[in-house]
C-alpha cells in the first residue's frame, strides 16, 4: 500500500489482501476471484479456500479498501493505475474532488 502524499512511504499488507486487492478492478466478479485463487493449487485447492477468501474480503470491506457492486464499474483514476504510472498531482485532485482524501 502506499499513500499518494508520501509515494516513498509504503505499507506492506497480507499477501491474501494484495491479491484480493490487485483484482478488485470493477471488472471481475468474486466467482473470478474464486477461479483464480483455485487454479493457483494445482494439486488440489485448500479445503477452506472459499472461506479464507470470504474472510479476506470481509476485512477488506469493513477496511474501506474494497467496495463490492452488482455491476462493472470503471475505477477513477487514483485507482486504476499503480501509483508510478500516475500523475500524482492529477491523482490527489482528484482524490480531493471525490472526497477521499482530505489533504
Amino acid at each position: 500500500m502506499v499513500n499518494i502524499h508520501n509515494p516513498t512511504h509504503t505499507t506492506d499488507i497480507e499477501d491474501w489482501l494484495g491479491i484480493v486487492v490487485s483484482l478488485a478492478d470493477g471488472q471481475h466478479t468474486l466467482q473470478q476471484l474464486i477461479d483464480y485463487m483455485t487454479v493457483q493449487y494445482p494439486a488440489s485447492a485448500p479445503t477452506e479456500l472459499v472461506k479464507t477468501i470470504e474472510s479476506v474480503i470481509d476485512r477488506l470491506i469493513e477496511g474501506k479498501m474494497i467496495q463490492l457492486t452488482d455491476e462493472s464499474v470503471e475505477l477513477p483514476y487514483y485507482l486504476s493505475d499503480p501509483i508510478e504510472k500516475l500523475d500524482l498531482e492529477k491523482a490527489r485532485k482528484a482524490m480531493h474532488e471525490d472526497g477521499y482524501t482530505q489533504h
